[in-house]
């Protein structure tokens, strides 16, 4: 089962993502474009500025990173907290460096966006939003205060009061926009991360299932034969010990423990079925299969196969493959029905020459109407204002079960729709009780239905 708290914990370390030498190197670059900015300023354009001031700022990032460089190793990721006080003195750096060259005269005050850019890309919210507000107070304040521009002849190089105040205003709506646009790209990317995660988790769950079962099933294959030889030897000697009690009763003892060895191989093979007759199966089989954890949780499913447009060969129920993406994907659809049903889970299947399509239904309160264009998106909540835990407690209702099942069964070629109440997309003739929500996922056949083979070759032997 997944585990419900993937996100939150990604959400939590994200900051550790972050490595001190990428916010080193981008320092060092801050720290050459200031200096070469103060030397054009003072060569080329004659501008007097307390250089003396402005190196002690500028040598204070130089020590900072030269501190950083030589105290943490160049593979140190930084905590949330780190990498806020990191953030938090380059906004402070700058802000001191733009009071002593002009304030908001100074173009360059733009570049107070990039901290907060950062934070907004890596970090968590509130880290974001405590920058942001830094950053917001720090430039109102030099908008204020602040040492003038004077040249050499000492001209002030002053912005009118109006620019000056449209300045301010677009560096404030600058931190407030491309703030929110880097955190909710980011959080979209994150997201998808996860559930792909997550998703490939699943996966790998039910093809390890698959495996295990597979050398169950062939393991019971190939001890068939020896079973049966002691039951039927063992039933031999119980004849002939007739007068032997003591003796017929260890015959009977054997003969109930290969019985006993066959009903746990059998037990044991229902986890995976892999053997090579059953690499396919009747749809229905595969259907069934699939729904069947969810078919004792207090909801009725009802299964029904249909062939309104088959003729002829196609008629019969086609035989699928067992693939793992198929069974899981089934399987997480029917649940999220059950798991939001009243009553009742309707299970549909019907193909034709060209298609095989599944529908699920149940008759809960269906999806929310403003949902069901983002329905299979990851982490979309469920089809209800409050999640019940004790139903559905492994995905906390962020739609990760949809997302998992959406992904796993477009791999074998499906596409799928999501609606509500009766008559839904490619939902012909629905139940007049069914009106909650409808899950249609449609293959092309022959991406599913196996080739009928005149023979599947035979098991490999378990080595001994």
């Amino acid at each position: 089962m997944i585990s419900p708290r993937i996100s939150r914990l990604n959400r939590e370390t994200r900051s550790a993502w972050l490595r001190l030498r990428t916010l080193i190197l981008l320092r060092w670059l801050a720290v050459i474009g200031q200096l070469v900015a103060i030397s054009i300023a003072i060569q080329v354009y004659h501008i007097t500025l307390p250089l003396g001031l402005c190196l002690l700022v500028i040598g204070a990032s130089v020590l900072a990173n030269l501190v950083a460089s030589f105290t943490f190793p160049e593979n140190k990721r930084l905590s949330e907290v780190e990498a806020m006080l990191t953030l938090l003195f380059d906004i402070s750096q700058l802000a001191l460096l733009l009071f002593l060259t002009g304030g908001l005269n100074n173009p360059f005050a733009l570049l107070i966006l990039a901290p907060v850019t950062i934070s907004a890309t890596v970090l968590q919210q509130r880290t974001t939003v405590l920058l942001a507000l830094s950053a917001i107070t720090f430039i109102t304040l030099i908008s204020v205060w602040s040492l003038p521009l004077t040249t050499a002849v000492g001209e002030t190089l002053r912005l009118s009061p109006i620019f000056a105040f449209g300045f301010w205003l677009a560096i404030v709506t600058g931190i407030l926009f491309l703030g929110l646009y880097s955190w909710r790209v980011s959080s979209e990317i994150h997201s998808m991360a996860d559930a792909l995660l997550a998703t490939q988790m699943a996966l790998s769950r039910e093809q390890k299932l698959t495996d295990i079962g597979g050398v169950v099933a062939a393991a019971a294959h190939e001890l068939g034969t020896p079973l049966a030889t002691i039951k039927l030897v063992s039933a031999e000697l119980m004849e002939d010990l007739v007068d032997f009690p003591d003796l017929r009763d260890d015959a009977a003892l054997i003969r109930d423990q290969a019985d006993r060895c066959r009903d746990i191989l059998r037990s044991m093979g229902r986890t995976g079925k892999d053997d090579l007759h059953l690499h396919q199966a009747p749809l229905a089989a595969v259907i069934r299969e699939a729904a069947e954890p969810h078919a004792s949780r207090g909801k009725t499913i009802h299964f029904h196969l249909d062939h309104p447009e088959a003729s002829g060969a196609d008629s019969r129920p086609p035989s699928i493959r067992r693939a793992p993406e198929i069974i899981h994907g089934i399987r997480n659809l029917v649940q999220n029905a059950v798991d939001f049903a009243q009553s009742t889970v309707w299970v549909e299947a019907d193909w034709s020459a060209t298609r095989i399509t599944l529908r699920i239904c149940d008759d809960g309160p269906g999806f929310p109407p403003q949902l069901i264009g983002r329905i299979g998106d990851p982490f979309v909540r469920g089809r209800r204002q409050e999640p019940e835990p004790s139903r559905r407690a492994e995905y906390e209702g962020m739609g990760l079960g949809l997302f998992i099942a959406k992904t796993l069964l477009e791999r074998t070629g499906a596409t799928l729709s999501f609606s509500n109440g009766e008559g839904g997309p490619g939902y012909p003739g629905a139940l007049p009780t069914n009106r909650g929500a409808i899950v249609v996922v449609t293959w092309p056949r022959h991406l599913i239905v196996q080739v009928p083979k005149e023979g599947l070759g035979q098991n490999r032997p378990i080595a001994i």
